[in-house]
């Protein structure tokens, strides 16, 4: 059957949501955090993120410790990334009354790869002279699957729980193969994590050398530092993140209230290996979305953009916005907030996108100083009224990965 038809036959709703940021865990420091855009940008702290000699260091955003919720038994050998992932899943878990549903009707998508390497940094550099001590737990608890195991071993998740990689566009990924997982009919309820990835310094360095990271222009002003489509802008920056929602089918949703429902998906790949963003790829991944929920570009009121804030992917982000018609919908970027949690970002800002939606609001834009094209409706530097209708989520990927979401008010 067409994907149009699915898609009207099952609905999607978003019926919790988990999530850590830089403003600590949970929705509600994350809700108040986004309104007010307070600046949480500094030098980051954490070992194995120190600069190389004679560079400038690494400026980002990192969270506080994840509450300590686990076993003991289990939290010795638990990362920082499967921690960080059970406070959200918990959170999420139980705004949706999950322990109300059969556990084979429930799965789990985990977006992003490469989770966890730092910690595999501190391993090398623990154990470099006594490699025969390395604890046996070292076998899989760095394998990005350890968080599936992680989260089935704690929650009654027996439907499947599986990983999934499209670099920076991971967790968005994740909400589209959930809302797959649930119009197959496998499951009546699907977790989609955008999970912590939390990088070394060996990646932030490559990041930097490679010209997609900034900071070294904004060595020493680091609130400066993460402006998204300004035209002082100089890379991302960094943003320890994570988030969990929890997708449900509209008619199983047993009296909850919803944060939303998710219409229509695209996710396309446009042949380019490395950080080459494709407006081409872009458009397509967009308009796949709006055919799937039966609209058009001038059926949405407000965009929220990848954003990243690098020089290449903003302008052909905006040619994509010229492209498809968007310039009578109102604009942001969670990223000017938070920074940029890799495989985290689209999870964490369609959990902002429908934070938006419950609050009739828009969140300000930090560093907006100069848009790069003025002429488009940008959210200021205070947050605005606006009574979201429905919005179109972009999320974009190294190695040519392109998804579009389009979400609409509860229904």
């Amino acid at each position: 059957m067409p994907p149009k038809l699915l898609a009207d036959q099952v609905g999607i709703a978003v019926s919790g949501i988990g999530i850590a940021s830089g403003f600590g865990h949970g929705k509600a420091l994350f809700r108040e955090g986004l309104f007010e855009a307070p600046n949480l940008f500094s030098y980051l702290q954490r070992e194995t993120r120190e600069a190389a000699d004679g560079e400038s260091p690494f400026i980002g955003i990192e969270m506080p410790p994840p509450p300590d919720i686990l076993p003991r038994r289990i939290a010795r050998t638990a990362s920082l990334s499967g921690a960080t992932a059970v406070s959200v899943v918990t959170e999420a878990w139980q705004e949706a009354n999950l322990d109300a549903i059969d556990p084979d009707r429930i799965g789990l998508v985990v977006g992003g790869s490469n989770l966890m390497s730092r910690e595999q940094a501190l391993a090398f550099k623990g154990y470099a002279d006594r490699r025969a001590y390395i604890p046996p737990r070292h076998g899989h608890m760095f394998l990005d699957t350890d968080i599936c195991g992680l989260c089935t071993s704690i929650f009654a998740i027996r439907g499947f729980a599986y990983t999934t990689g499209a670099a920076s566009a991971s967790g968005t990924l994740a909400i589209v193969q959930a809302m797959d997982a649930i119009r197959a009919g496998k499951v009546d309820v699907c977790i989609a994590l955008g999970a912590f990835q939390d990088v070394s310094g060996h990646d932030l360095q490559a990041m930097r050398a490679l010209g997609a990271m900034g900071s070294s222009k904004y060595a020493t002003a680091p609130s400066e530092a993460c402006r998204p489509m300004d035209r002082d802008h100089d890379g991302f920056i960094y943003g320890e993140a994570c988030a969990a929602l929890v997708l449900t089918r509209t008619d199983k949703l047993a009296g909850l209230s919803s944060y939303g429902t998710l219409l229509g998906a695209g996710f396309v790949s446009d042949g380019t290996r490395g950080p080459e963003p494709n407006s081409a790829g872009q458009i397509r991944a967009a308009k796949k979305a709006l055919a799937e929920a039966g609209l058009k570009a001038e059926d949405i009121d407000y965009v929220n953009g990848h954003a990243t804030g690098t020089p290449t992917g903003d302008m052909v982000e905006l040619e994509t916005y010229r492209a498809l018609g968007l310039g009578h919908a109102r604009i942001n970027a969670t990223k000017s907030i938070i920074g940029h949690g890799l495989s985290a970002a689209g999870t964490v800002e369609v959990a902002a996108t429908l934070m938006q939606i419950e609050a009739g609001r828009l969140h300000p834009m930090r560093n907006l100083q100069h848009p790069l094209d003025p002429n488009l409706r940008w959210v200021g530097a205070k947050a605005e009224t606006h009574a979201l209708q429905t919005a179109l989520k972009f999320s974009f990927g190294f190695g040519g990965m392109n998804a579009a979401l389009v979400i609409g008010r509860p229904g």
